[in-house]
């Protein structure tokens, strides 16, 4: 682990309860989705992590409990350090605290997040659609999205796969 990271992780693990992960030497603190507007109050304020540079989720489908990882990274411009964030959600209604209050460019992440894989952020000031259509049903990420299939079409197949696809009507 980093020197400069070092005494930031210890102490942020005794305040929060998080655990703390490395992996390639990327930390990680893990905590529940209750104590993640403190801790990044924290990073921001007593800390110097200035910076949220994404937040993003990963789908660990069929695993129900925690489906949902919401994974922040911030950063400190100042000390040149990053760190990773996580919170676990349940894979029925994944929600969160948003972290806009603290990290005001984490408004359109978490709407992406949200379009992406339907995890909901309360508090946010305008959760809605930012990808994906407004009409579009579901979440594309999910690894239980259904996928589409349209048949590539070469000169062998030209007619057959022609008759099936959708014309512009004259």
């Amino acid at each position: 682990m980093d020197e400069k990271l070092s005494p930031i992780v210890t102490a942020l693990t005794e305040r929060f309860g998080c655990e703390a992960q490395e992996f390639r030497g990327e930390i990680s603190l893990i905590l529940p989705a209750e104590k993640l507007t403190g801790l990044l109050q924290s990073l921001r304020d007593e800390f110097s992590f200035e910076q949220l540079v994404d937040v993003t989720a990963v789908d660990y489908y069929p695993q129900e409990a925690p489906r949902f990882h919401v994974v922040y990274h911030v950063r400190s411009l100042s000390q040149g350090l990053v760190l990773c964030v996580r919170v676990p959600l349940d894979g029925n209604a994944p929600s969160t605290p948003t972290a806009e209050g603290v990290y005001p460019s984490a408004n359109w992440y978490e709407r992406e997040v949200f379009d992406m894989f339907g995890v909901t952020f309360t508090g946010h000031s305008d959760m809605r659609r930012i990808v994906m259509p407004a009409d579009w049903q579901g979440h594309p990420l999910r690894k239980d999205f259904p996928l589409g299939y349209e048949e590539v079409q070469f000169t062998f197949n030209f007619d057959t796969v022609t008759k099936r696809k959708p014309q512009p009507k004259e």
